[in-house]
């Protein structure tokens, strides 16, 4: 799978920036169609990026390979491919909610760690409520789950249109970032404790968020 990845990366850079620019929407396009065979759609963007070079080579124009609604082509393409295994998606899954914990342990665990053992303005010991703590990852989970799949929608709707990239900026952020924050830090705060409580040194949270981060490597790795 690397080995089509690192080709396509070389030959893509013999294009010219008209083709680059077309090919690379293809390529984002197709690519976020995550329920569809890896393999597969890695394959066939090879392949389409070895005919689109062709053309190149020869003088032609991409309208040639794509026609002339270039969206329409790689629905089609998108179409044609194979589904993933339903075991694969899940793995996808775990992998990504692995990867939330580990960044959401390691900064907590990192931050607080400096704080109290380094400036001593926080306690050493941290106490956390299971049943609140089980809601807060479960939440956060879906809600990393609404917003990653919101932003693959919306990056494969901004393929082969022009978009003013001040504007992406602060209407992404605004909401695929503030939005998602606030609401996160929100039930944080303000959700009430319940559940059996177990306390802790603070720098544990992140030796457990490194062991989510491999767990997540290993996962991508086999991926």
């Amino acid at each position: 799978m690397s080995t089509l990845v690192e080709e396509n990366n070389e030959k893509r850079n013999q294009l010219n920036k008209e083709n680059k620019k077309i090919y690379e929407d293809m390529m984002v396009y197709i690519r976020l169609s995550f329920n569809k065979s890896e393999q597969e759609t890695e394959e066939v963007l090879l392949e389409l990026l070895d005919h689109l070079l062709v053309l190149q080579a020869e003088g032609r124009d991409s309208l040639e390979l794509f026609g002339s609604d270039p969206r329409k082509y790689a629905k089609d393409i998108v179409g044609e491919l194979p589904q993933t295994v339903p075991k694969e998606m899940i793995k996808l899954f775990i992998m990504g909610i692995c990867y939330f914990l580990s960044v959401y342990m390691l900064s907590t665990g990192l931050i607080q760690t400096i704080l109290s053992y380094g400036f001593q303005q926080l306690e050493p010991m941290k106490s956390y409520s299971l049943g609140t703590t089980a809601i807060i990852i479960i939440l956060g989970s879906f809600m990393l789950s609404v917003v990653g799949y919101s932003v693959f929608r919306y990056i494969k709707w901004s393929c082969f249109r022009e978009v003013s990239k001040i504007k992406e900026f602060l209407v992404t952020g605004f909401i695929f970032g503030i939005v998602p924050g606030t609401v996160f830090f929100a039930m944080y705060y303000w959700l009430p404790a319940f559940g059996p409580t177990i306390t802790f040194p603070v720098y544990w949270l992140g030796v457990a968020g490194v062991v989510f981060l491999l767990i997540g490597e290993l996962l991508r790795r086999k991926a």
